[in-house]
């Protein structure tokens, strides 16, 4: 493996082969994504409720959109697989009391965060794991689980253990919510639209910066899903969104170019600039989408303690 090119010829997606694929596009280092990141960090698509707000504060509405979602209580145990830098935990622990568990495959990650909560003094509500979502059981039970920017790394073949893997430690009435990159359409439908640039650029995303990546579309998730056992709640696109994140993020990388190529040299800094500018194209021209999906878990009658309407989801 070498930060040029990712060796793709081993596809069998193993437990090592997966903390393989994320330490390659996490090894470019904390400080080079401190570039072009939030304060918090948030590596995934951010929410503009009014389309006015900065790169700060669209994450940390996601935040607490998620939360929302979620319908989180004080005292509730909540897991987050995939918790990157820990934005999602901390923000969780902190404003709705409850207690977080976050899971990575990255060391560099995992040193991070426990940095970030011990000084923010919320060690008692939150820790991260070093844990593959395949073992997350050794956990224990939540009362509701997210998955934010996550799960393109598990590969098609792979949902129904992914979400099974989820359905088992949710308690009975949980709620989990799925926040991820898929295609807008199947790929059938993409063939008739632009396959060549579509291929091209994911060729080129898969090799340099995100190895064993792959997109379903929004009808292989939820019928992954469905299956596992889960209730299909909400289903909600953002792709407009992930448009002005990914600006946000081109923006930030060239004002910093000069420091990017300090940490990383130019090469990295042209692929990566490629990279984020040509993905806010393609979600802009509708062939990419970002879905939150909220799933149940039921109680053996059926039972679900959710509101009549999503009213819920636009209160602070």
């Amino acid at each position: 493996m070498t930060r040029e090119r990712w060796d793709a010829a081993d596809r069998a997606r193993t437990a090592e082969h997966d903390r393989r694929a994320v330490t390659y596009h996490y090894d470019v280092g904390n400080d080079f994504f401190e570039l072009f990141l939030d304060q918090r960090m948030v590596y995934s698509c951010a929410y503009y409720p009014t389309g006015t707000e900065t790169l700060d504060q669209a994450q940390e509405a996601k935040l607490d959109y998620i939360c929302r979602k979620l319908r989180l209580k004080p005292g509730e145990r909540m897991l987050d697989i995939g918790s990157g830098w820990g934005g999602l935990i901390m923000y969780a622990a902190e404003h709705y009391g409850v207690e977080t568990v976050g899971v990575t495959l990255s060391q560099r990650q995992l040193e991070f965060v426990r940095g970030r909560i011990a000084a923010a003094g919320l060690e008692k509500r939150c820790r991260v794991e070093l844990c593959h979502y395949r073992d997350v059981a050794r956990l224990g039970m939540f009362d509701k689980i997210s998955s934010v920017g996550m799960f393109e790394h598990v590969g098609i073949a792979k949902l129904p253990q992914y979400f099974k893997s989820a359905w088992r430690v949710l308690k009975p009435g949980g709620l989990f919510m799925n926040h991820g990159i898929g295609y807008t359409h199947e790929r059938s439908v993409l063939q008739r639209k632009l396959l060549a640039p579509i291929t091209n650029r994911w060729n080129f995303t898969l090799r340099y910066v995100f190895p064993n990546g792959e997109l379903p579309g929004i009808e292989t998730v939820l019928k992954a899903a469905d299956e596992s056992g889960f209730e299909i709640r909400d289903v909600e696109n953002l792709r407009e969104h992930y448009v002005r994140t990914l600006r946000g993020w081109v923006a930030n990388l060239e004002a910093n170019h000069d420091a990017a190529v300090r940490v990383g040299g130019e090469t990295m800094f042209r692929v990566w600039q490629f990279y984020m500018a040509g993905s806010a194209y393609f979600f802009e021209n509708g062939y990419s989408s970002l879905y939150q999906v909220v799933l149940a878990k039921q109680h053996e009658d059926g039972h679900l303690d959710l509101p009549l309407t999503r009213a819920y989801l636009y209160q602070q």
